[in-house]
């Protein structure tokens, strides 16, 4: 096989007219071989794999496109959808545009925009920032997706904390590119993204895992699709939309040498990037160990035991799924209540009382990183307890019996006392003609096809072979059952063991030698200020969103019993203790014992003419309110009386963690949820709307 390099300014050009099944690596490059020599301070350099095959030697590649296009209808996907691609230059990512703007021009319905590119197909390429040709290798890589007739976006990326440290390089830049991909199907209004990983990636996946001491759970791997939330939320003529995007890996059946023959039968280029040799990171260490392993027989095993823990993980997903639809009661408050007499009647196995109550406190929590470890043991053991009479802080959730259930069904609510690293956003009201094209509705029935389709392969316990395993004996469990032979047990245990040893060894280090950040001691949930007209999430489960009522109808007066003028007067109200203008701001913050009190001697203040004590939370001090006559009080005296009646409906532990707004003197203006408001101009709304709902979205391990 004969191959030409060429220097650029910018990458290497490799010129190849055979199927290219390793990435290339230039050895009679002196500056490759000064980057690797100093790992510290390199600067790497992309290489350009240039396609030269000719047209009479060209790879068909139909059965990649048929077998693309049953991926695509197993995930509820019709050529007519708005559809992102997350795109890199390398190899399977070019290869999954091929496919997909193949699968989008052949439909019957398809069809080109004004500017001639593939109508619904948005390439999205993060420039992460992190070394200096960066921008140019985007707009190479965006110039050639755009050839294929692909509309492409790059989207550059702002590190506000400064540059990742190099051990966690990798993780941090998969969290800002998956952060980014979410902000830009946000802003295009696309509800579908695909990515393009493929078995091998399932495979380093599976051993780095493994050597993590991770369970079956974590063994299937990458779901075939998931729902993420995106952390934007817009507000469409009164409804909140947050039904994030569907992320789709339809090449996961796929294998690495597979991703180079669609290229080349697609006749595209492709950049290799040299960081992905760099035995720094683990996935390539792993992904350099398993080349060497690379038999035939080798792969279809490792394949075979990680298609027997994603079966297994399906039929769990399936009884916690049953199980949440029996036993768990959310209200619209924010807290949950676990009917533990039902649960523990129902003897399911501790694997699927364990994926149970990760996904009920993930729910409660709205944190995106599920239950794990220790909290994982201790909340088994906790509902393992029955009936139960204690209480329990975890996950970021309070734990307690329920009021008058004697223990046999258990309240959980959000402890407002762990700090989280997510922070409120404010978000502009958008009226209904903004929302675009990828309808909440359209992404709805995208999850519904794909449901109808994963639902028709239910399957049974003794369809699964992982149930009663620990983490440790996968491996010999599936040697038992005649999925692996023992030599490729042998291989594996031998990765695993490796990969371990340098895990502990890292760990070890970095626990020596780095410092535990320390959290600050403000309070987590106090927010930015809150316009009229603006909205924003509270505690990531309640949408705030409040306005100025210019015209007062008759409910808000009888309601209040106010004897006010407010057509005369119109919006504008005499009440210095509440709004005095549309350019007022509100904090939001959670709810306090104080505000109790508040609402107790509020309810009992007798008239207008009587003088009333306000407390102001910022210095802990009383402020009188001035003895002229106010106009709002009688109406404030009546929605605080109203209000706690429907706070004595609220179990105490979930209270806390209700909304109020306060004005910037720190004065209590309202707490939306139990329908108090000290003004009936004001007009608040607070919505029970968590970004991730319970179960944690769609997701499916086919």
């Amino acid at each position: 096989m004969a191959r030409g390099l060429t220097r650029t300014t910018a990458s290497i050009v490799i010129s190849t007219s055979v199927p290219k099944l390793t990435p290339p690596i230039c050895k009679n490059s002196r500056t490759f071989r000064h980057h690797f020599a100093r790992p510290h301070f390199f600067i790497w350099t992309r290489f350009l794999c240039k396609n030269s095959r000719g047209a009479e030697d060209a790879i068909d590649i139909s059965k990649y496109k048929e077998a693309f296009s049953r991926r695509m209808a197993m995930a509820g996907l019709k050529p007519h959808h708005r559809i992102g691609l997350g795109v890199s230059g390398g190899p399977d990512s070019m290869a999954l545009c091929v496919l997909t703007a193949d699968w989008k021009t052949n439909a019957l319905n398809a069809a080109e925009d004004s500017s001639g590119f593939i109508d619904g197909l948005l390439a999205i390429i993060v420039d992460h920032g992190l070394r200096a040709e960066s921008k140019e290798e985007a707009n190479f890589v965006c110039n050639r997706v755009s050839q294929m007739g692909i509309r492409c976006k790059i989207a550059r990326c702002d590190w506000l904390d400064g540059r990742p440290k190099q051990g966690h390089l990798q993780e941090a830049a998969r969290d800002m590119r998956y952060q980014t991909f979410q902000k830009v199907c946000d802003q295009h209004q696309i509800g579908v993204l695909l990515i393009a990983h493929h078995a091998d990636d399932q495979a380093e996946l599976f051993i780095l895992r493994l050597s993590r001491n991770s369970g079956v759970l974590g063994l299937a791997g990458m779901p075939f699709t998931s729902q993420i939330f995106s952390t934007c939320t817009h507000y469409f003529g009164g409804v909140s939309n947050n039904h994030g995007i569907l992320l789709v890996r339809p090449l996961l059946n796929f294998s690495k040498e597979d991703m180079y023959k669609i290229c080349l039968g697609g006749n595209q280029d492709w950049v290799e990037d040299p960081t992905n040799q760099s035995l720094l990171f683990a996935r390539n260490r792993i992904r350099m160990s398993l080349t060497d392993l690379s038999s035939c027989i080798f792969k279809s095993e490792l394949q075979a035991i990680i298609s027997a823990c994603r079966r297994t993980r399906s039929y769990i997903d399936q009884v916690c799924s049953r199980l949440i639809n029996q036993t768990v009661t959310v209200v619209e408050h924010g807290y949950a209540i676990i009917d533990l007499e039902t649960l523990i009647l129902s003897k399911v196995m501790d694997i699927y009382l364990s994926k149970f109550l990760a996904l009920v406190l993930q729910f409660i929590s709205q944190r995106h990183r599920p239950v794990r470890g220790s909290a994982s043991k201790l909340l088994l053991d906790y509902i393992l307890t029955f009936p139960c009479k204690k209480s329990l802080t975890a996950a970021g959730c309070y734990l307690c019996p329920a009021p008058g259930s004697k223990g046999t069904k258990i309240l959980v609510c959000c402890s407002v006392d762990c700090p989280l690293p997510s922070k409120m956003e404010t978000v502009h009201a958008c009226t209904r003609g903004e929302e675009g094209n990828c309808t909440p509705s359209e992404l709805e029935q995208i999850i519904a096809d794909a449901k109808l389709y994963s639902d028709g392969l239910v399957l049974n316990e003794s369809d699964v072979h992982f149930l009663r395993v620990t983490s440790e004996s996968v491996l010999s469990e599936a040697t038992r059952l005649g999925i692996l032979s023992e030599s490729t047990y042998r291989n594996i245990l031998l990765l695993q063991r490796e990969e371990t040893k340098r895990f502990k060894c890292k760990t070890e280090l970095s626990s020596d030698s780095e410092a535990k950040p320390d959290f600050k001691s403000i309070n987590p949930w106090r927010s930015e200020p809150l316009q009229s007209g603006y909205g924003c999430y509270f505690m990531n489960r309640f949408f705030i969103t409040w306005k100025l009522n210019d015209e007062i109808v008759g409910s808000y007066i009888e309601e209040g019993q106010c004897n006010l003028d407010l057509i005369a007067e119109g919006w504008k109200c005499h009440c210095r203790s509440c709004v005095v203008g549309h350019d007022m701001v509100f904090e939001v913050r959670h709810l306090i014992e104080s505000d109790w009190l508040y609402l107790a001697k509020l309810s009992k203040c007798l008239s207008t003419s009587e003088k009333f004590q306000q407390q102001v939370f910022l210095d802990n001090e009383l402020e009188q309110i001035p003895g002229e006559t106010n106009q709002c009080l009688d109406y404030a005296r009546s929605s605080a009386q109203r209000a706690l009646l429907s706070l004595k409906s609220i179990p105490i532990a979930a209270r806390a963690s209700l909304p109020v707004l306060v004005n910037p003197q720190g004065l209590l203006q309202s707490i939306p949820s139990i329908g108090f408001k000290h003004c009936p101009c004001l007009v608040v709304s607070a919505e029970f709307k968590p970004r991730v709902p319970l179960g944690g979205g769609h997701s499916s391990f086919l």
